[in-house]
């Protein structure tokens, strides 16, 4: 039978049926399926993040692998007879891909302490850097010596043996340079600029606050205070002291001149160093394996692979990743139990 024409009626009755609303019953049970389905979707993302960061674990495994297979550290030093040697090759700073007192007071301590090193050689080629890195591993190299009086430690010089770099070599046996080595300068720097008079004629005015009146000390766009400068160069005149104790003490009798100047700053060719007592002969690794009767050289140095920085990069995007995620769970719960 034909629905058309359309009878009233039975728009009437959809009309009812539209309008009738669910029972209390039926209230229930759809809002059992709803909270039943915001369960399962709050347990599925909580799967997800598990099985996120189970993978970011494997891979995290695997460069770590991947990274001491790489890695030059001697952790296996040689048995038959050798030269240890430990580098001190470039900045010298607190951070581990730098020259820093922590590594390098590993690896001398590996050095002295295997048997079959029969000598240990410190690396140079570095323009120095930090004085208290420094001066850790000046304070450890004189107690291995102690512990240590059947095997010396030379340091030889490359390119550069300065500042920093030279204060570490002073604790050696001794010194071997090249003849056109770079060693010396015995110093202290603080570098610092003013721009005060470029503010003023840029219209820029200073609204530093501070409390304590010498908080601003060596502020770059405030004019130098005499009495704070006075104060700042007593504090490089006593890390100075300490250079020049040190070299005193490491070197002893060696030192050949007492020129002032030895001290005051400059540097010299390895043979200028020479005859000033800096240093004690021209030579390198090579010469010196030939002066032992020894073939063989170790490299103990705490090294990093290239690895390590991305392994320390991913750490850092891995812990903020999960904390992100975690803060986004615990908001995502508590609106859940408001709503």
């Amino acid at each position: 039978m034909s629905d058309w024409p359309p009878n009233p009626q039975d728009k009437d009755q959809n009309s009812q049926k539209i309008q009738q609303q669910p029972t209390g019953e039926e209230w229930k049970l759809l809002e059992k399926v709803i909270l039943v389905s915001v369960d399962e979707q709050r347990k599925a993302r909580k799967w997800g993040i598990f099985f996120k960061f189970l993978t970011f674990g494997y891979i995290f495994l695997l460069l770590v692998i991947m990274g001491k297979g790489c890695s030059n550290n001697a952790s296996s030093p040689a048995s038959e007879p050798h030269i240890a040697v430990v580098n001190i090759i470039g900045t010298i700073a607190a951070d581990k891909q730098s020259v820093n007192s922590s590594d390098t007071i590993k690896s001398l301590r590996k050095a002295f302490e295997n048997t079959s090193s029969k000598a240990v050689v410190l690396n140079i080629n570095s323009p120095g850097g930090s004085p208290v890195q420094s001066d850790e591993i000046w304070q450890e190299i004189q107690y291995l010596k102690k512990q240590h009086k059947d095997k010396k430690i030379y340091a030889i010089i490359g390119d550069t043996g300065a500042s920093g770099a030279y204060y570490i070599a002073s604790a050696t046996d001794e010194i071997i340079v090249n003849p056109s080595s770079l060693v010396g300068s015995i110093g202290v720097i603080m570098p610092n600029y003013g721009v005060n008079n470029l503010m003023h004629k840029l219209g820029v005015e200073d609204r530093t606050m501070t409390s304590g009146e010498n908080k601003a000390l060596l502020s770059m766009t405030q004019p130098v205070d005499a009495a704070q400068k006075a104060h700042v160069q007593g504090v490089l005149d006593n890390v100075h002291d300490h250079f020049i104790h040190a070299v005193k003490e490491g070197r002893g009798a060696k030192l050949k001149s007492q020129d002032p100047a030895i001290f005051s700053g400059l540097f010299w060719t390895g043979e200028q160093a020479v005859k000033l007592g800096i240093a004690d002969k021209t030579g390198s690794l090579n010469t010196l394996k030939r002066e032992l009767k020894l073939d063989t050289a170790v490299n103990y140095t705490v090294e990093y692979s290239p690895f390590d920085s991305i392994l320390d990069r991913m750490g850092a995007s891995v812990g903020e990743g999960f904390a992100t995620s975690l803060s986004k769970q615990v908001q995502t719960e508590q609106s859940a139990k408001i709503q």
